[in-house]
């Protein structure tokens, strides 16, 4: 009875840990809070050493950390993995989890060093993707031996399969956010410049080239000195009291 309760307890501790991830998916967290978030609730669920997450980088083709609960430097600080190198780089390329149970002794992982240092011992890594595009990798560590089993590996796909989701929103979230913001900055540029060249009486093309200079001289944005030629044409032409 005690052994059926704790995998009852067990159970009710993932479900948990998926709703947690689920809420992610629309939480609007920007994405490096995110990252963060899923890696805790990622170690607390999997009861991990260390759990990490990789993003693919599509243009170097290369695997970055980009979240750990990890306070080690020397693991915070690997080096971006190759696609098809290493553990995670295969998991990536091939799109599919891969157990091991000792990477200290295991030669297709790539810092070994790291890992008897930080005593970091059976490794289980599995594939963050949207629609079958892989995004990234999620990994999770033990300090002993341990052979994931089946329902592990199921909640930790599982897991992954939520964050990606999440990741993907927050990404698209944050370009949409950029965009918004270079059109705006274009805008204010644009203004001042005609501000500027008006009141200068010189062309706009100089205008632009003058908050070009001015920017590189004060060691401010284009936007900030845009601002700043705009409020002082608004102080100008506001009506006295």
């Amino acid at each position: 009875m005690p052994k059926n309760k704790e995998k009852y307890q067990v159970y009710l501790r993932q479900i948990e840990a998926l709703s947690k991830v689920a809420n992610l998916i629309t939480s609007g967290l920007y994405l490096e809070e995110l990252l963060r978030l899923i890696v805790n609730v990622t170690a607390e669920i999997m009861n991990s050493k260390v759990s990490s997450l990789m993003l693919l980088d599509p243009d170097k083709k290369e695997l970055v950390v980009r979240a750990t609960q990890s306070i080690s430097e020397a693991y915070n600080k690997k080096p971006n993995v190759k696609l098809g190198e290493g553990i995670a780089g295969r998991v990536a390329q091939e799109n599919r989890p891969i157990c091991v149970l000792d990477v200290r002794q295991d030669a297709r992982y790539r810092n070994r060093d790291i890992a008897v240092k930080e005593g970091l011992c059976s490794l289980a890594s599995v594939p963050l993707a949207v629609k079958e595009r892989v995004i990234g990798v999620l990994n999770c560590y033990t300090s002993k031996k341990h052979k994931f089993t089946k329902p592990e590996l199921d909640v930790l796909s599982a897991l992954a399969s939520q964050a990606a989701v999440a990741i993907e929103n927050a990404e698209l979230d944050l370009r949409a956010r950029s965009a918004e913001e270079a059109l705006t900055t274009r805008k204010l540029i644009e203004r001042a410049k005609d501000i500027l060249s008006q009141e200068a009486n010189i062309l706009p093309s100089e205008a632009y080239r003058l908050i070009q200079k001015q920017s590189m001289d004060k060691r401010k944005s284009m936007r900030e000195v845009a601002e700043a030629i705009i409020l002082a044409r608004d102080i100008k032409e506001k009506p006295r009291p």
